[in-house]
């Protein structure tokens, strides 16, 4: 008897760099889903609060059982889907415990010595300020990153697919290098990159352009639009 196809429906919104973690996780495994769009900018209606009663995206159900938190989202689907990418090896497969470890050792340094650096220098007051944040970040990612991907080809630990470590910070890595595209970092930041951290440049390159990545819920412009809006909000 054939398995039966799991009804999938993802609560979401285009600009949540979290929410387009699990969407690119579902693009890569060509996953079927409904998604429904959730207003992040008001407050948060009653019956969404019925599914996640901390009204965060993203949301997943899953044959109606609910998961939170983009991390486990994603991660719960490449497990349960492994036969239709290279995300995430078993952890039953001979080489798949040490491979996990390799990418939650990458993830965690990304967002919590280099991620956190970029964050502040958006935060800046002055241009001075701004540009002392950005080369810390170009340092951190230089020291940090780089020899973590010394063997990328193009992406993680010599895959030629994205795995779990692009899923999980590819909508963060897309977003960097599109601040200098539309004027609002230096274009400094990404000579800057390429010459001090080469290996996280050249990986990065290909994370950005990656279908999954660049495919489905990603608007640019909005995107860019929106931050610059933040962004003048907090000068």
């Amino acid at each position: 008897m054939a398995a039966t196809t799991p009804t999938i429906k993802l609560y979401t919104h285009p600009l949540s760099p979290w929410s387009h973690r699990v969407h690119i996780a579902l693009d890569e495994l060509n996953v079927p889903y409904e998604q429904e769009i959730v207003d992040i900018t008001t407050p948060r209606t009653p019956e969404y609060l019925k599914v996640n009663p901390r009204g965060l995206v993203p949301t997943l159900s899953y044959n109606g059982e609910i998961l939170t938190e983009s991390t486990i989202i994603a991660t719960f689907l490449a497990d349960t889907f492994p036969s239709t990418s290279k995300l995430l090896p078993a952890s039953t497969d001979p080489n798949g415990p040490l491979t996990r470890a390799k990418i939650s050792l990458f993830v965690d340094t990304y967002f919590n010595r280099v991620q956190p650096i970029f964050m502040m220098s958006q935060r800046s007051k002055s241009d001075e300020e701004r540009a002392n944040g950005l080369a810390e970040f170009v340092d951190a990612a230089a020291k940090e990153l780089d020899p973590l991907l010394s063997d990328a080809a193009p992406f993680f630990g010599g895959s030629s697919d994205i795995t779990l470590a692009e899923v999980l910070t590819g909508s963060f890595i897309i977003r960097a290098y599109l601040l200098p595209k539309h004027g609002l970092l230096p274009e400094s930041l990404l000579s800057d990159l390429a010459s001090k951290a080469p290996n996280f440049d050249k990986w990065a390159n290909e994370v950005v352009k990656h279908p999954s990545v660049v495919g489905g819920i990603w608007d640019e412009e909005k995107i860019a639009a929106n931050i610059k809006r933040r962004l003048a909000a907090q000068a």
